[in-house]
């Protein structure tokens, strides 16, 4: 299901919607959009900002809509979800994450990402996206999830998986 009506920044403790609703905007010229999920602080037990890349949890997480910021927790390689749109301090929090359009990340993107590179969640540090090699010797497909516009100011343009 799609909606416009939405805060994307909102979190509850309690669920709002159904898991795996999708919102869109257009606002300040761009459209985003985003994909209501739910946080796990993962065996890192890690809190979030804005800005901060999550993964789905393990095999399952993509179908369960559940997340984390913690990248060891993958089972396999890490599968980007999208990016956190604010705070978030407790497990089991329900929020929106950003998979389409431009955002700004607050994790420095790894690999020595320029601009114009595409960005993955594969081998990247936690909470952030890393350039996606041109040549890959361990011969690991890496899933392009957004591409650096300012590689340096950490701006991205999502297309994250939904």
């Amino acid at each position: 299901m799609w909606i416009t009506d939405f805060n994307p920044t909102r979190t509850s403790t309690t669920q709002e919607f159904a898991l795996g609703t999708i919102g869109a905007v257009f606002a300040g010229g761009a459209f985003k959009v985003y994909i209501y999920v739910q946080y796990t602080e993962g065996s890192g037990a890690l809190d979030v900002v804005a800005g901060d890349v999550v993964y789905y949890t393990d095999d399952t997480g993509y179908g369960a809509n559940t997340v984390l910021a913690d990248a060891s927790d993958a089972s396999g390689a890490e599968i980007g979800a999208g990016v956190i749109t604010t705070t978030i301090t407790a497990t089991g929090t329900y929020c929106w994450i950003q998979i389409k359009g431009p955002a700004t990340l607050a994790v420095t993107i790894g690999g020595s990402a320029g601009d114009g590179d595409p960005l993955t969640a594969v081998g990247a540090a936690d909470k952030a996206l890393t350039k996606a090699a041109e040549a890959d010797s361990a011969a690991t497909y890496k899933f392009v999830c957004a591409v650096a516009v300012d590689a340096d100011a950490g701006e991205i343009i999502c297309d994250f998986p939904f």
